[in-house]
């Protein structure tokens, strides 16, 4: 048989290599994608070892890997879930990769480097690699709430990436970059996904049921593993990714409701075809090369690390995922993989950037990935040290902002309100379509517009682009503030819809929440709109202080907000008082019951607080006698201690050193399912008696 000796000898190579070294790092105890890499440097041709295995047969096997992984990634989700944190994953991953994008342009431009060099550049940092954080998490045993949140952005980014690379595909050509082919590229990978998933829904599920049904492993092997490379066939036909299509493919799977046997039928399979991936990128490690372009490769490493951790954490707290999950969010994606690399090497064969930028993506992606094991470790205690940093105003508004958001979500409309909401919506998509076409139509045709009024005006060419620019910058400015008025009715409409306005001669009790959460919303939609049109459109545009202006707003906002969440925290001590008030009314009265009953008018009269709940202390209680901050409910469920009673005429608000005995009262306050945790793991510990902290393995719950 044709090329079966390179076949079989670089397959026997790198299972033989691979199997040694990671036999070797798991003795050591460290991870077992670190031998995966170091076993693919051993095998590659960069290091003089007489051990090579053939990069395009490696390359073949590793891409079978990929879409294995990902169907096997696609087992852990259904469609419900995709759909339910879909909005919130959506806006995470497009304020992340705009955030990167504009990083990754300014340190380009810093280098000296072209913009659309830089513009590259940004891209490529900014989208981490859905296998390689999914081989991690499947080593770790990661699952549940935190797993879904990582995913959810990991599949955005996997689309935002499509759209880079038609955008990149297209300026690299010479041809103009315009908002319709933009809109037509949306709306094809619209089409693409809603006829996939149709067609999925309609006889996926019903064909896994009859197989696995036959009760035959190797039926349902087959069949899973043909209906991962038949979507991964379909997605590359299409002109998209392989790992989309599979992961797709897994979640129409799992809506049969037989993941599990899937899952345990092809997981062996999956773990090997995985080895091959990660080994795959150890050979693309070049030493010598890295040595050459040390300073780019140290800067863009820095940034990955710095920018995603940041960054991420930044936009998922905003997007209501706590602290805890937000830090942890953001440290499991500091790291950039296989669509870096596409996009690293499209800038190479179409001339737009020099031979430098492709080994510097390979090295930073190499070096994120041996590092991107020990972030995850990492990211809990991380959690931890900035949940006990954060200044008491921060922490007391990070408690009740989840309760807020999904007030919000809850809340009913009228029909005026949902149709003057949806007309504010309509009417900022309307101007920031507008500004979206003036920046478009500037960029594209701004030297023949140029050119143009100087054949009219008599001006000089630079002069009359000068002019052009001065038209461009005043009717930009006019649609931001257009915009800006726009987001602030907006947050304003949605703040009244969880909170809604006094009337008349009352009292409003909610004034502090509603305060910081509306400067908090226009903070939000602020940057939902100017990060990707700054990220963007800065690289075809003349050099404008965009960035200026944008963190001048957030500047002005964050002061705004800090002044009204330290009136928030006077507003919460205030209501502290009247509960401990309340509960003094019980007298000895033991119970919860009791406890309930003395907070209910409490809770109707401050609506700001979320829902809150009391819980009395027992003898057993799994908190008695540990101190507030080691049992840390407030990082690891987001529900806050408001307050503490402890016998008569006695209470105050807990700190961490402050220890919790039997028959206290505590007040806990977030969402309903936060202070259901909460409940759970001061009572009887988390995990059934582990202490809190402790990671939740094999669990599909958080």
């Amino acid at each position: 048989m044709h090329g079966a000796p390179e076949f079989l000898t670089s397959l026997a190579v790198v299972f033989c290599v691979a199997g040694l070294t990671t036999a070797l790092f798991q003795k050591l105890r460290q991870p077992v994608i670190f031998g995966y890499l170091v076993a693919g440097m051993i095998v590659g041709p960069h290091i003089p070892i007489p051990l090579v295995a053939d990069p395009r047969i490696v390359r073949t096997l590793s891409e079978l890997g990929v879409i294995l992984l990902m169907f096997f990634l696609g087992l852990e989700f259904n469609l419900r879930k995709l759909v339910r944190i879909g909005p919130t994953a959506g806006v995470v991953a497009l304020l992340q990769c705009s955030f990167m994008i504009w990083l990754g342009y300014e340190a380009g431009r810093l280098f000296g480097w072209p913009p659309l060099e830089s513009f590259y550049a940004g891209a490529v940092l900014s989208l981490s690699s859905t296998v390689i954080i999914g081989a991690v998490f499947m080593e770790q045993g990661i699952r549940g709430r935190f797993a879904e949140i990582v995913f959810g952005i990991l599949i955005f980014e996997d689309l935002i990436a499509i759209f880079l690379l038609t955008i990149l595909t297209t300026v690299s050509s010479g041809a103009a970059l315009s908002a319709r082919d933009l809109a037509a590229t949306g709306g094809r990978l619209a089409l693409f996904l809603a006829g996939l998933l149709v067609f999925g829904m309609l006889t996926i599920p019903r064909f896994i049921r009859a197989v696995v049904r036959m009760n035959r492993p190797e039926t349902t092997l087959v069949a899973s593993v043909g209906i991962s490379f038949a979507f991964a066939l379909l997605a590359r036909v299409f002109g998209y990714s392989v790992a989309l299509g599979a992961f797709i493919a897994g979640a129409l799977v799992a809506e049969s409701g037989m993941e599990k046997p899937v899952e345990r039928t092809v997981k062996p399979m999956c773990d090997g075809f995985a080895a091959v991936f990660f080994v795959s990128v150890g050979m693309l490690i070049d030493p010598a090369l890295v040595a050459r372009h040390w300073a780019p490769t140290l800067a863009f490493l820095v940034l990955v690390l710095a920018g995603n951790t940041f960054g991420v954490s930044l936009w998922s707290f905003l997007a209501g995922h706590g602290i805890r999950n937000s830090v942890r969010a953001g440290m499991s994606l500091a790291q950039i993989g296989e669509f870096s690399f596409i996009i690293a090497s499209l800038g190479l064969s179409t001339g737009a950037t020099r031979d430098f930028l492709y080994p510097v993506a390979v090295t930073v992606s190499a070096a994120t990935t041996l590092l991107n094991p020990w972030l995850i470790r990492w990211s809990g205690p991380a959690a931890e040290w900035v949940d006990r940093h954060l200044p008491a105003p921060l922490l007391t508004f990070a408690a009740l902002y989840n309760s807020w958001l999904e007030r919000m979500r809850q809340a009913t409309d009228s029909v005026q309100a949902f149709r003057e909401r949806r007309r504010r919506y309509l009417q900022l998509l309307v101007d920031i379509a507008l500004l979206v076409g003036v920046l478009s139509t500037s960029s594209a045709w701004r030297r023949t517009i140029g050119a143009w009024l100087a054949d009219i005006t008599g001006l000089s060419e630079s002069a009359a682009r000068n002019l052009f620019l001065a038209v461009v910058v005043f009717l930009s400015g006019i649609l931001c503030c257009t915009i800006y008025r726009g987001a602030r009715r907006l947050a304003l409409s949605l703040v009244e819809k969880a909170f809604p306005e006094p009337g008349p001669g009352q009292i409003d009790l909610a004034k502090a929440p509603r305060n910081v959460l509306k400067i908090m919303l226009e903070i939000v939609i602020l940057l939902v709109i100017a990060m990707p049109l700054l990220a963007f459109f800065q690289p075809f545009l003349p050099r404008f202080p965009g960035a200026a202006l944008l963190l001048a707003a957030l500047v002005l906002s964050g002061v705004t907000f800090w002044r009204r969440a330290a009136n928030l925290e006077g507003h919460v001590k205030a209501v502290s008082q009247v509960i401990v008030e309340s509960l003094a009314k019980q007298g000895e009265a033991r119970g919860e019951v009791q406890d309930e009953e003395a907070l209910r008018d409490v809770r109707k009269l401050f609506p700001g607080l979320g829902h809150f709940v009391p819980l009395r202390l027992k003898e057993d209680s799994y908190c008695v006698g540990k101190t507030a901050g080691e049992m840390n409910v407030g990082n690891l469920t987001g529900a806050k201690i408001l307050v503490v009673v402890r016998g008569e005429g006695h209470s105050f608000l807990p700190t961490g050193k402050d220890v919790l005995r039997a028959g206290d009262v505590l007040t806990l306050a977030g969402t309903p399912a936060a202070v259901e945790e909460a409940r759970e793991i001061l009572t009887r510990g988390h995990s059934g008696g582990d202490p809190p902290g402790t990671e939740i393995r094999g669990s599909t719950s958080s």
